[in-house]
């Protein structure tokens, strides 16, 4: 993996989301394409296109138990006159050395299993007396019928056309076709046609490791007794579910103290498993804000080219942000602010972006759409920022959830979407339309 330099300016200068989303998405490139097994390549992206060695299905088969049989030998047949036919034979799944079905002949035939030469159609069980001379099979009774291996006559109650349950060789896919396009994520139904196709391995990009790691020293761990002052950390499990959700391998470091050292020696360490770090916390402007501390390097001389710029962007919520790379490979680093709101908006809007661009796909963001504003009254931003209220959407409406707060928790997980008030906006009132991020 490379990147490219971010950019940098002043720091009196207030970024747009716009400018800020555009730097990350020109300084991180996808990961370097690797060949892995069907099973690992799971959420992976193809890099190349994938041609169909053989057709599928390989050969004529049958899609019904039942008879194959010649269409001449069961024209006209009924349940008053019904076909008589020699039973030569089974044809079972994964047969070989097949039977010949010739006039006046059937051959007992599986699901799955080859047509056998001079059979032209198959007749359901259903629609015979199974061989034993009883009147047509039915349900289970027809499945219990004429054992494994028995020969001898079959009366065929009903006619077939041509090629009746017969899956035609080819009929999914033909040798030489495109399986697959380069750019498509692997999900199931995908590796299953790559192991139809006899494919056993596959190039792709793989899924990006991310770390994400919370900071402060008020945090505790669920399922721990909270002091005074303290608050459980739910910022770095949202966001290593949301990274997980987003396609990556994603690595959750407990919470790191106020601490520069500290912070920037756990960095280090887990640089040899990210592909992409993600902090929490400490990059506004109060005297603890420790990611500031340990991350504001450019000049390392072991690193030339490394650190990371923290940036006000011209949104709510979210406005202090850091961005830039650590370590000797230049891994990509994002500081996302520590309320949790403000840390989960700023992951939807920076980090899912970066990480599907590590991976290669070709659409990045989430869906965007317009709905009309449901709500009890007008909306209010601050002018000249972008905001981002939670809200619930469904059949072209959207309505807030919560308010404007970014310690707001509980809205938060009610909402399916984000409502977009522009930077020229200071109010949004009911009934009006609005741009819709769909977070689901």
């Amino acid at each position: 993996m490379s990147t490219a330099a971010p950019r940098t300016a002043g720091p009196d200068h207030l970024w747009s989301v716009d400018e800020h989303l555009d730097d990350i998405l020109a300084t991180v490139r996808p990961l370097e394409p690797i060949e892995l097994h069907l099973l690992d390549a799971q959420g992976c992206v193809l890099v190349e296109d994938v041609t169909v060695p053989v057709s599928l299905p390989p050969f004529d088969n049958s899609s019904m138990d039942g008879y194959a049989v010649r269409v001449a030998d069961v024209a006209g047949a009924s349940e008053r006159y019904p076909a008589a036919l020699e039973v030569v034979g089974d044809v079972a799944a994964g047969a070989a050395g097949l039977l010949h079905v010739g006039p006046g002949q059937a051959a007992r035939i599986m699901t799955g299993a080859p047509l056998p030469p001079g059979a032209e159609t198959v007749v359901p069980v259903e629609w015979t007396d199974g061989g034993l001379g009883e009147g047509p099979a039915t349900g289970m009774r027809a499945r219990s019928l004429a054992p494994e291996g028995a020969t001898g006559q079959v009366n065929v109650y009903r006619p077939a056309e041509a090629r009746a349950h017969v899956r035609a060789k080819g009929s999914d896919v033909k040798a030489g076709d495109r399986a697959l396009a380069a750019g498509t994520v692997l999900g199931p139904p995908q590796i299953s046609l790559l192991a139809a196709i006899g494919r056993g391995t596959v190039r792709v990009r793989p899924r990006p490791r991310v770390v994400v790691l919370s900071t402060g020293s008020e945090l505790v761990q669920p399922d721990e007794e909270l002091r005074p002052g303290q608050i459980y950390d739910s910022n770095s499990f949202a966001l290593t579910a949301a990274a997980r959700d987003a396609g990556a391998i994603a690595y959750r470091v407990g919470a790191v103290a106020d601490d520069a050292t500290t912070l920037r020696d756990t960095i280090e360490d887990q640089l040899v498993r990210a592909d992409l770090m993600v902090t929490t916390g400490g990059v506004s402007v109060g005297a603890y804000d420790v990611v500031k501390e340990a991350l504001s390097y450019a000049g390392d001389e072991d690193e030339p080219g490394s650190g990371v710029e923290f940036r006000k962007l011209a949104m709510q919520p979210g406005k202090p942000q850091g961005f830039g790379s650590v370590g000797p490979d230049h891994t990509p680093l994002l500081a996302l602010p520590g309320n949790p709101v403000s840390s989960y908006v700023s992951f939807e809007l920076f980090v899912r972006p970066a990480i599907r661009t590590l991976m290669g796909v070709t659409d990045v963001h989430r869906p965007r759409t317009r709905a009309k504003l449901t709500a009890d009254r007008a909306l209010t931003s601050p002018q000249g920022r972008r905001q981002f209220l939670r809200g619930r959407y469904a059949d072209g409406t959207v309505t807030p959830v919560g308010g404007a707060g970014s310690h707001l928790v509980a809205a938060l997980a009610r909402a399916n979407a984000l409502i977009v008030v522009p930077e020229d906006a200071e109010s949004v009132a009911p009934g009006t339309e609005v741009e819709v991020v769909l977070l689901g």
